[in-house]
């Protein structure tokens, strides 16, 4: 079962993710995590990586797709996988289809939840000055309001959660993946879920799909 992840951030994608990857026990991917495991093993692929993130540079459709098709090569992934944050546009959807040939996706779950719902949700994050701890101030509150429970240090919105730039966020989020779903949809792979259920209902919902 090869499955992609789309949903804008903060919509709950790397939770369901993390749920379908035990379920099913196959691996959850991250482009992020497959970049710091080839630049840890000093592999090839790693080194070129690191020589454009180095600069600053954004690393080529090109070899973010050499380093995802030779990810899901291993062999942890022979009964499947979950990509989360990969493809994020058109280009990289085709070069991964191109890649992965008659071996495709069987699944692209998208996670869907309204731009203000999200903003609401991330607004209300709060982060810990001194152990980086996360709450929420309607879904995980403190003991004491403002204060982190496990070392009492003050919390803080992070400049990521503020409104003005989660909205900014979506924003590109919704330029760039309208076209994916539209590709995906076209695949006959697409499945939408309503994110603003509770969790382990969504979740439910998509193993209703899965099977």
């Amino acid at each position: 079962m090869k499955i992609i992840m789309l949903g804008a951030p903060g919509a709950g994608k790397g939770t369901q993710a993390k749920m379908i990857s035990e379920k099913y026990d196959i691996p959850h991917i991250s482009t992020g995590d497959i970049f710091r495991a080839n630049i840890k093993n000093g592999t090839e692929l790693g080194k070129k990586a690191k020589s454009y993130m180095d600069q600053g540079l954004l690393v080529p459709d090109e070899l973010v797709v050499d380093l995802v098709v030779d990810r899901v090569q291993q062999d942890d992934c022979t009964k499947g996988y979950i990509l989360d944050g990969f493809p994020r546009t058109i280009p990289q959807a085709e070069a991964l289809d191109a890649a992965l040939g008659e071996d495709k996706i069987d699944y692209a779950i998208d996670i869907e939840v309204p731009d203000s719902n999200i903003v609401e949700r991330m607004g209300g994050r709060r982060a810990c000055v001194g152990c980086g701890a996360t709450y929420h101030i309607v879904y995980n509150p403190t003991k004491e309001e403002g204060k982190c429970d496990k070392c009492g240090e003050a919390l803080i919105l992070r400049d990521d959660d503020k409104p003005e730039t989660v909205q900014k966020r979506l924003d590109v989020y919704h330029e760039q993946t309208q076209p994916l779903i539209d590709h995906y949809t076209k695949a006959g792979s697409l499945v939408e879920f309503d994110g603003t259920l509770d969790i382990n209902v969504v979740f439910e919902n998509i193993i209703k799909v899965l099977g």
